[in-house]
């Protein structure tokens, strides 16, 4: 069977290397658009800070396609599909066959469409890091456009070179997807710490060459500007093709899309009207279009994911979840804010379960709270221990794993110590997986990280596992008396 893969992101790159798993006998080839190695995009503020490299950050080592006899055509972007021929073309000219395509062609920023925006650099690519880097070994001050979540990511990154940076973004506050304006606020105060200092409520209108100007007020100085708008899936390759397109590619439970032979997975795909731009969805996408290429599992569907949005780096740790802007008339609502301390959390419940949550600054309820968002099931009576783990309350939750707490069962909760936590407690929810599988990779040899990484993929997408992770790790080792 020929497949053909267009896009060799963090979809397109998992798919393929998911096909080969399963199976030897699938001819495949891959194109991408840019001439780099398929990258992890969500540490790409930590190369802009210098803290990882480029080959830190990637997903593939050069030489995996030749040893598993996949072709990768790098550098070459498909510009049409011939449906009736069953072939793809590229833009050099060239027709590759396919039996089964599969579309991944991910997100391109958004240019806001003001003037002098060719003075912007976007951040969206590996090469738009270097350009970054480059400018700002010079720069005095720098601006990021967009408060989204990318934007806080760039500007995290920015100030961790030593600029001064000004975060601009039109909503009212930081995040707002994600977060509420309390959390928000708490965002921009611990961002403040770092040196970005937060504009909301403004709107940018032109970028001259000493800085940007704003609809409302003074224009803001910098030398250094980085578009950080949003993305908007790339679909033009699809909808040339025939195919069925709204905001993203329309697929199904299977993720076709309405040609059975043609698939489409990552952040150009929409699933039943969503389209997740998170990784995690995109992989487990990848893991279906996989079982269902390969006959592996021929009944594999995907029904949708449950989105958590993760942001851990130097003194910025942030997880969000589900339905964080429900109000006290339509859920409740538990709360605790020390703006201070940069802490805030909040738990969204309905009808006794957990439908949304936020957590802002360093707290041991993410695990937990992260698998009873997961798993949907009742909630334990004493509330203030979901947000305090190290309260008496907590006690009630190891009983989780082995069914307690109504029924829950099947590993519901990640306890603050790994000994409270079940085998069946997802700690990477990236990669799906267990504290059971760590284990098993643990008593098979693995004594570090990067040994469990290497086995499992844990820690290679997000990185908000590493600690938990590192924890299993160390407890395992101390228990049975051996050195990490």
């Amino acid at each position: 069977m020929r497949l053909v893969v267009v896009g060799n992101g963090m979809a397109g790159a998992r798919l393929v290397s998911e096909v080969r798993a399963r199976s030897a006998d699938v001819r495949i080839t891959v194109f991408g658009a840019e001439a780099a190695q398929p990258y992890n995009r969500v540490l790409l503020s930590n190369v802009v800070a210098g803290t990882s490299t480029r080959e830190q950050v990637r997903l593939l080592d050069p030489r995996w396609y030749a040893e598993h006899g996949v072709t990768a055509r790098l550098g070459v972007a498909v510009s049409a599909v011939d449906r009736d021929g069953r072939a793809v073309v590229g833009a050099d000219g060239t027709r590759e066959p396919y039996d089964v395509l599969v579309l991944a062609t991910g997100s391109e920023p958004v240019v806001p469409p003001i003037p002098g925006v060719e003075r912007a650099t976007p951040f969206r690519t590996l090469d738009d890091c270097d350009r970054i880097r480059e400018a700002a070994a010079t720069a005095r001050r720098a601006v990021v456009i967009g408060g989204g979540l990318l934007g806080v990511e760039a500007a995290r990154g920015l100030a961790g070179l030593g600029l001064p940076v000004t975060l601009l973004h039109l909503a009212g506050h930081l995040m707002e997807r994600q977060l509420d304006a309390e959390a928000g606020l708490v965002l921009g105060e611990t961002l403040a710490a770092l040196g970005v200092e937060t504009v909301t409520g403004v709107n940018a209108i032109r970028i001259a060459e000493g800085g940007v100007e704003l609809s409302e007020g003074g224009p803001v100085e910098a030398d250094l500007v980085v578009l950080a708008c949003g993305v908007r899936p790339v679909v033009g390759l699809a909808r040339d093709a025939g195919l069925g397109v709204e905001r993203g590619v329309l697929v199904d439970d299977e993720l076709r899309t309405d040609d059975p032979a043609i698939f489409a997975i990552g952040e150009c795909a929409q699933h039943a009207g969503t389209v997740y731009g998170l990784v995690a969805p995109a992989w487990e996408q990848a893991s279906v279009v996989a079982d269902l290429v390969t006959g592996t599992d021929k009944e594999a569907r995907y029904r949708g994911s449950r989105l958590v949005t993760r942001l851990k780096a130097n003194r910025v740790e942030l997880a969000a979840m589900g339905e964080t802007h429900l109000t006290e008339d339509e859920a409740e609502i538990v709360r605790f804010s020390h703006r201070r301390d940069g802490t805030y959390r909040k738990l969204v419940i309905r009808d006794d379960r957990l439908v949304g949550a936020i957590l802002l600054g360093e707290t041991a309820a993410v695990g937990t709270l992260t698998q009873l968002f997961d798993r949907g099931g009742p909630l334990p009576a004493d509330r203030a221990g979901l947000l305090f783990p190290g309260l008496a309350g907590l006690a009630g939750l190891a009983g989780l794993g082995a069914g307690g707490a109504g029924g829950a069962g099947g590993g519901a909760a990640v306890a603050d110590s790994p000994v409270r936590m079940p085998d069946s407690a997802r700690v990477c929810r990236c990669n799906d997986v267990t504290k059971g599988r760590i284990r098993a990779c643990w008593e098979s040899g693995a004594r570090d990280v990067a040994a469990v990484a290497a086995a499992t993929r844990a820690t290679t997408g997000c990185g908000g596992c590493r600690d938990a992770v590192e924890g299993i790790i160390g407890w395992l080792c101390e228990q049975e008396g051996v050195h990490a």
